[in-house]
């Protein structure tokens, strides 16, 4: 028996209660619904969190003592850079951002387990329906009177400080208001759609899926449109570079095939975003966009200075207060900054969650946790962790909150895919290159299936 056809039987699809905590998760994500634990705890993305249980649950069997000892390492790691942060009366706080990270992680790592025992053609059609879904339920509350539902529903979900209240300004510069399809702001519904996409073009099969995903890219410009889609066409960038070509990975032609392609994506992201945001550019040249300035700006000019001032353990995870006087500084000095802006908390104005990881943790444990996640990612079998990495940082220019579920699942759902990639070209039998051996994913979980034993 061939060892495509010997694997191929030892995978089965996800059953229907799978599949439903799975859409549940993403559902979760989408959402980013909270329900406050108690009064500094919250349970975020709550219906992520009750999926991701409830997974884990299921996969208890499947748990991996090097995958457990990788997780537990990450956490001992965090923990060991919350005590190293200066000014303890801030721990309390800090420890409660640990909690939530770790929670993040845990149903991260449940997500990660189920996506990789699903098929591969599943997952795709699972993530094309979500984002089939978001571009009909947009154009629906732009033409169909679903906003008004949207709106209540949105009421009920939100704390009222939560819920995006800028239509103003997006008439302004879109023209219109921006669909909000039940979620906070329109800034989730781009995330979600841009995130789920670009997972969807590594894990689809099939050979028009570059001619669909610009299609998807160019629905949702005319349908929700915003600057975070242009991040939709770089997320295309590591999957070429690192992910597809299967065993011609590695060759030079074919590397230097990938980098003529991902500059030509670049070029094109570029011009597409001069051409549709030209508005918003132009705020942006003026210093008149708080929110740039918040989500790109301001938290890179604050990591640096993290770097000067607190290089070995930053402000410690969740720890913005205890560095409030800094942030207004270097805030106050950038010459993108207007003093007409209003600041009600410092968290929300370092929403990256790219950056918070260097203002949480500083150069030194900065370095170090990333490190040990990268472990982590190896043990769990990821294909590629510059891939998973380059699309973490991508992703972390749309999104804030460090320690919550939607950070974490941007990693771990990236390794899953990668997994699966690996998976297809050990099934397909692709012929292996002299001195290469099957995915590490496939001789870890799959070790009697492997070439050698065969």
């Amino acid at each position: 028996m061939s060892f495509a056809a010997t694997l191929s039987g030892a995978r089965r699809r996800l059953d229907a209660l799978d599949t439903a905590l799975f859409v549940l998760y993403l559902v979760g994500l989408y959402l980013g619904v909270s329900l406050q634990i108690t009064s500094t705890i919250p349970l975020t993305c709550a219906p992520s969190g009750v999926a991701g249980l409830l997974m884990l649950w299921r996969r208890r069997d499947q748990l991996q003592s090097r995958e457990l000892a990788g997780l537990l390492l990450v956490v001992g790691l965090y923990l060991a850079s919350i005590l190293s942060a200066a000014d303890l009366t801030f721990l309390p706080k800090r420890f409660t951002g640990l909690l939530q990270l770790v929670y993040s992680l845990v149903i991260g790592y449940a997500m990660f387990m189920t996506m990789t025992s699903g098929d591969r053609d599943q997952i795709a059609a699972i993530l094309l329906g979500f984002c089939v879904f978001i571009i009909i339920g947009c154009l629906l509350e732009e033409y169909g009177g679903l906003r008004a539902l949207s709106d209540k529903v949105r009421e009920h979900l939100y704390d009222a400080g939560a819920v995006y209240d800028a239509d103003r300004r997006d008439e302004l510069l879109y023209g219109r208001i921006r669909p909000k399809l039940f979620t906070s702001e329109p800034s989730a519904v781009t995330f979600a759609y841009t995130q789920y996409s670009s997972i969807w073009l590594v894990v689809s099969r099939s050979r028009w899926k570059f001619a669909i995903y610009f299609g998807l890219v160019a629905m949702a410009l005319v349908v929700l449109p915003g600057p975070t889609l242009m991040l939709m066409l770089l997320l295309a960038i590591p999957y070429i570079m690192f992910l597809a070509g299967g065993a011609r990975r590695a060759s030079v032609s074919r590397m230097f095939g990938a980098a003529i392609v991902s500059s030509l994506v670049v070029l094109v992201a570029v011009v597409v975003g001069q051409t549709l945001f030209a508005a918003r550019l132009h705020q942006l040249q003026a210093g008149q966009d708080a929110s740039f300035f918040y989500r790109f700006t301001g938290p890179m000019l604050l990591a640096f200075d993290m770097f000067r001032h607190h290089p070995w353990a930053g402000s410690g995870l969740t720890g913005e207060l205890s560095i409030a006087s800094d942030v207004m500084n270097v805030y106050m000095n950038s010459a993108s900054f207007s003093s007409a802006w209003r600041i009600p908390k410092v968290a929300d104005v370092i929403t990256n969650y790219f950056w918070q990881h260097w203002i949480y943790l500083g150069l030194v444990w900065g370095v170090v946790v990333t490190a040990g996640l990268s472990l982590w990612l190896r043990w769990l079998g990821a294909a590629s962790i510059l891939y998973c990495w380059s699309v973490w940082a991508i992703l972390g220019q749309a999104s804030g909150a460090y320690v919550g579920p939607k950070t974490w699942a941007v990693l771990l759902i990236a390794a899953a895919a990668s997994v699966m990639v690996a998976r297809a070209e050990a099934e397909e039998d692709v012929p292996m290159p002299r001195g290469r051996t099957e995915p590490w994913f496939v001789r870890r979980r799959y070790p009697q299936f492997a070439r050698s034993a065969l």
